[in-house]
């Protein structure tokens, strides 16, 4: 079969390479034929070797992963042969909450990813896709929108008419927007780009800001919210962004941490968080019991992810140096 792996960090080091078919499932395994794997900036990083230069080379990168079951092994009951699947990216994250070590037990580092043609999965490391998806538009879900469902509605319960700030057009940022016009909630979109502004009006964004032309967006989101400040904030900056979120979050709001694109350090005033009494939620993607609520929920409403541009296999770095441009809009997928 095909896989895309590393052998050394570093995208000038990412091969297709041929290698055997993994051996039959055991007992309580299942083979998934990938059809599609989808892109985080986190892939990026693990190629590059800045997420985890501990992890163990060769590598096959990717993380979200869509395709069908080929095989399975003699003790699975809840699956057949033939079934549309997404593998869980903590494939032991089961329940709202894990361990360190069932948090750190993530495909595409440390262990074997999805850019790969075929994948040995355990039982429980699946959920099926929403029946009116592709396979391309599926393996979108894992990570992505998974980290935006798990801040609005299991660690925060996003409710119609709540302010919602989404910063930029990246996945996480247009799952989180798409989930909360479901609702009915207000979308503030902050992005720099005047085109991408009016994209995420097309898909909802009921207020739009250039943060290039208004740097100090936090006071503008009160200002839109009549002093108010907004219910959440989706934070994907970090050290960069932080204080305009917190400057833009009202008393007792929620600040969803899930990104340093903007930064990992610099000074912050932390004062603000304290003397409003705001929660700062770090997030990173979710458990399964999420994850099939998150699907119900999306085939339900007829939720339709943004893909913006599908490659090859063959075209894995190419995919990544486009993510690494930042001029995407939504998710990149590659096709497998």
């Amino acid at each position: 079969m095909k896989q895309a792996q590393i052998h050394n960090f570093g995208l000038d080091h990412l091969e297709i390479i041929n290698v055997p078919e993994p051996t039959s499932p055991g007992p309580t395994e299942v083979m998934v034929r990938l059809r599609a794997a989808s892109l985080n900036y986190r892939d990026s990083l693990v190629v590059e070797g800045k997420y985890n230069p501990k992890f163990p080379l060769p590598l096959v990168p990717c993380s979200d992963g869509a395709g069908e079951i080929v095989s399975i092994g003699s003790a699975v009951t809840e699956w057949k042969v033939g079934d549309r699947v997404l593998l869980t990216f903590a494939p032991k994250w089961i329940a709202k909450e894990a361990t360190h070590a069932e948090m750190r037990h993530t495909i595409g580092g440390p262990l074997p990813g999805t850019l790969r043609e075929l994948a040995l999965v355990p039982e429980t490391g699946l959920v099926r896709i929403p029946s009116h998806l592709s396979y391309e538009e599926a393996a979108t879900l894992p990570c992505a929108a998974l980290t935006a469902w798990s801040g609005l509605f299991q660690f925060s319960q996003l409710k119609p008419g709540e302010f919602v700030v989404v910063q930029g057009t990246g996945g996480v940022s247009i799952f989180a927007l798409q989930f909360a016009k479901l609702v009915g909630a207000k979308v503030i979109l902050t992005s720099s780009s005047t085109e991408k502004l009016e994209r995420g009006k097309e898909l909802g964004a009921d207020y739009l800001i250039n943060y290039k032309e208004t740097p100090d967006w936090g006071k503008e989101v009160r200002r839109i919210t009549e002093k108010v400040g907004a219910d959440h904030i989706i934070e994907v900056g970090g050290a960069g962004t932080l204080e305009q979120s917190i400057a833009a979050c009202r008393p007792f709001g929620v600040i969803h941490l899930i990104g340093i694109l903007a930064g990992k350090s610099g000074e912050l005033n932390l004062l603000p968080a304290v003397m409003n009494n705001l929660k700062i939620q770090g997030l990173v993607v979710g458990g399964r019991k999420a994850f099939v609520e998150m699907n119900g929920a999306i085939e339900a409403s007829g939720l339709r992810p943004v893909v913006d541009k599908v490659f090859s296999l063959e075209e894995s770095a190419d995919a990544i140096r486009y993510l690494r441009s930042g001029s995407h809009f939504g998710k990149i997928v590659i096709r497998i």
